[in-house]
């Protein structure tokens, strides 16, 4: 299963704006917007300008920055959404409309053949237009194959851009996204937009297999912020895709990840999660010793992404009891400290030693380092 020409739809201005902690002002999803723009994605998508007057102006901002990305908008499937879509300047339109029986009888009401009559009217108006335009089916998972499959055939026809397909509550697994990417790529030749959430911790597993079924476009946030827990998030999207190919990231301002995680968990209140892909604190860290040893002679036997692409660094933890000997040796050598192997191997012993009495830090060991080269140099000093 290979991967081929992709594009990322950021939705941290859409589907991150659902975070419960996320209540961005304009200046703030400026600044995102141009951070995005800048790192390289395809596409932003924001709020739908029917939200309300402040998302009404925020997208027609957002439209109006001369941004390299293409700005989207996400609005229901109406003539009324669709007209107020247009009104922003955005360069495309992604419309939606539940098709699972659970939203057709609790949401909108509607039957299949409505649906279908509703989407060939605005999807026409909208081409007409001449915008881009994306049809999705919402809870695509929940609703019967028969039905989506019509109606993407259908829209398909009418000439849209893309269909998408969304696991809107996070149910669906990597081989039921695998196959029914393939029966739609079967079905339309248009583009197929993949949105996944994260309800139950398969959305990253979800937008890979995707891509790998012929997917050519993936909903990402930064975070994952959004609805509930949120979608796949932005850098663990290109984790994922890195360790397979660099090159299927190489389009992108890598680095700039680190930012975009800082700023928008300043924004919406989180911290980071120390085991977040690529930006958390322990993402690079190594601390047992056999796993120390191999990394300090080549990084590769424990990494599969490289800090250094990222703009970071890899942090080997020599204070604790599981420490080897290489790890001592080369902190010692960072320190400027020239100290025989076999006395090296003493002062890792006593640290062991130290560190099942009681917690020890960096500075202990540097300490421990310093005391024995002090040490040497005084007796060197004494014999002399």
């Amino acid at each position: 299963m290979s991967i081929g020409q992709y594009s990322i739809i950021e939705s941290t201005l859409r589907e991150g704006e659902q975070f419960v902690g996320a209540n961005f002002t304009t200046a703030q999803k400026i600044e995102i917007a141009q951070l995005l723009d800048a790192f390289g994605v395809e596409y932003i998508e924001t709020t739908s300008p029917v939200a309300s007057p402040q998302s009404e102006y925020d997208c027609r901002t957002i439209a109006g920055l001369g941004l390299h990305a293409k700005v989207l908008t996400h609005v229901r499937c109406t003539l009324a959404d669709a007209e107020a879509a247009i009104a922003t300047g955005v360069d495309g339109i992604d419309l939606l409309i539940g098709t699972s029986s659970m939203l057709r009888q609790f949401s909108h009401g509607m039957d299949i053949p409505t649906i279908l009559e509703r989407a060939t009217e605005v999807v026409k108006h909208v081409l007409d237009r001449g915008f881009e335009v994306r049809f999705s089916t919402e809870d695509s998972f929940r609703s019967n194959l028969d039905d989506i499959l019509t109606i993407y055939e259908a829209v398909a026809e009418l000439g849209v851009n893309r269909v998408g397909i969304a696991d809107t509550v996070g149910v669906a697994t990597p081989l039921q996204v695998y196959d029914l990417i393939r029966q739609v790529r079967a079905r339309v030749d248009c583009d197929i937009e993949f949105h996944g959430h994260n309800d139950a911790g398969c959305a990253i597993a979800n937008a890979l297999c995707a891509l790998e079924a012929g997917a050519t476009h993936v909903d990402t946030s930064v975070l994952g912020i959004g609805e509930r827990n949120g979608i796949a998030p932005l850098g663990g999207m290109l984790a994922r895709l890195y360790s397979m190919d660099h090159d299927l990231v190489s389009k992108y301002n890598l680095p700039l990840i680190r930012d975009l995680d800082d700023l928008v968990a300043g924004m919406v209140g989180v911290d980071i999660p120390f085991n977040n892909y690529i930006t958390g604190i322990t993402a690079f860290t190594h601390k047992a010793g056999i796993h120390a040893k191999a990394v300090l002679n080549n990084p590769e036997t424990y990494e599969i992404l490289s800090p250094q692409d990222f703009g970071l660094s890899r942090y080997i933890s020599i204070a604790h009891r599981l420490t080897g000997w290489n790890a001592i040796k080369d902190r010692a050598e960072q320190l400027q400290l020239e100290i025989p192997d076999d006395d090296l191997k003493a002062i890792t012993r006593h640290i062991k030693a130290l560190a099942d009495e009681k917690p020890i830090s960096l500075t202990d060991v540097d300490a421990l380092l310093r005391q024995w080269t002090a040490q040497h140099l005084h007796e060197g000093a004494s014999h002399g």
